[in-house]
């Protein structure tokens, strides 16, 4: 059974930084696509970043220039570094694993609350 488990999420000034971890059991991660989503209140789940096998990177306009997705293959874990956050980063974010589409992958994790004060 494949299992992600998103944490690091919280609450930060704007300006601030946070890290999120999405740790994997059940599939090993180095050879498929992995991707960060989130969904504020009322609001529809977005695309934020995803981070081939091979390592390319594609970000949300919205992102670009102030987060960062990697991944650690030894450790089974990817991450999102967060940085310059804004109040509309405020959202609970979800890592994903395997894409199947655009905005469709097979496995998907709980969600981490991030919460961005003004």
């Amino acid at each position: 059974q494949v299992q992600l488990v998103e944490s690091g999420g919280g609450l930060v000034q704007a300006g601030g930084s946070l890290r999120l971890s999405c740790v994997t059991s059940g599939r090993t991660i180095s050879s498929i696509t992995m991707g960060w989503f989130r969904q504020a209140p009322g609001k529809e789940r977005e695309f934020v970043a995803r981070i081939a096998g091979g390592g390319s990177t594609v970000y949300a306009d919205s992102v670009e220039g102030r987060f960062t997705i990697s991944r650690d293959n030894a450790k089974n874990t990817g991450y999102l570094q967060m940085n310059s956050l804004k109040p509309e980063d405020t959202a609970v974010y979800y890592c994903a694993l395997r894409r199947l589409g655009p905005t469709t992958y097979e496995y998907w994790g709980q969600g981490t609350q991030v919460t961005v004060s003004s």
